[in-house]
């Protein structure tokens, strides 16, 4: 009787399940998926073909990830600003500055109009209107005690609005002041009643309110020492700031 011919085992001689015959990579343990080759970051690419063989990666990148030229955060294929740093709210892109002011728009209160970041970015308005407006506000006059405007307020106040009329982009701050004569809690009333007086004339002359604020500071901001009859007069005040955003 003659014995059988002796079946030899297939041979696998990594030990990665893939036979000889069938793996590419019969020396280094791999996944059968790739033919026996080895893909040590599981993108699916072997380890020989992938230029990135411990970072997961795609083809189209020789195994690599997507590449983030500017080390932003955001990949190259989302960003539209590949070579400058930016963010994802803007798509990769640094915060615009539509104006080229240097101010960038997030902190620009005027976008359009280029101006110094000193201003947040808005046209330093002309000293010679500031003066005007100045000397306006220290001509404002108001009966002893009381929040009513003498008529000769008026004809300053007049010119406050004619500069508010020829310059709509420009916005008025209005603060009232007193000396410390007097209970501390009437100051601080008749000082926000004034400001608001002067804040209705200007709104009676057609200034929108949208454009107008008013604060009263009663005898907390004084301007000059309330010990001397003359440096009271000068608390006792009305302050006008304008600026050309809100």
């Amino acid at each position: 009787m003659i014995a059988p011919p002796v079946v030899e085992a297939p041979k696998d001689r990594d030990g990665d399940g893939v036979v000889d015959a069938d793996d590419k990579c019969p020396d280094v343990a791999g996944v059968a998926a790739l033919q026996g080759c080895p893909d040590s970051d599981g993108d699916g690419i072997t380890d020989a073909d992938d230029k990135c063989p411990t970072v997961a990666g795609l083809a189209r990148y020789q195994g690599c990830p997507i590449p983030d030229t500017d080390n932003d955060g955001i990949n190259d294929e989302e960003d539209k600003c590949v070579s400058v740093p930016g963010f994802a709210r803007y798509q990769g892109c640094p915060i615009p500055d539509t104006d080229n002011d240097g101010v960038n728009d997030e902190e620009d209160k005027c976008v359009n109009e280029a101006g110094p970041a000193s201003n947040f970015g808005c046209p330093v308005i002309n000293e010679a209107v500031v003066k005007r407006i100045n000397a306006a506000a220290k001509n404002i006059f108001f009966a002893t005690g009381s929040s009513k405007l003498l008529a000769k307020s008026f004809k300053p106040l007049n010119d406050v609005v004619k500069i508010l009329n020829d310059n709509p982009s420009y916005n008025l701050s209005i603060e009232g002041h007193t000396d410390n004569t007097g209970n501390a809690d009437k100051n601080q009333a008749l000082s926000e009643a004034r400001a608001a007086a002067v804040q209705a004339y200007l709104v009676s002359k057609g200034i929108t309110e949208e454009r107008l604020s008013n604060a009263g500071f009663g005898q907390d901001k004084p301007a000059a020492d309330n010990k001397t009859a003359a440096g009271r007069a000068l608390n006792r005040r009305v302050e006008m700031i304008a600026r050309n955003y809100k």
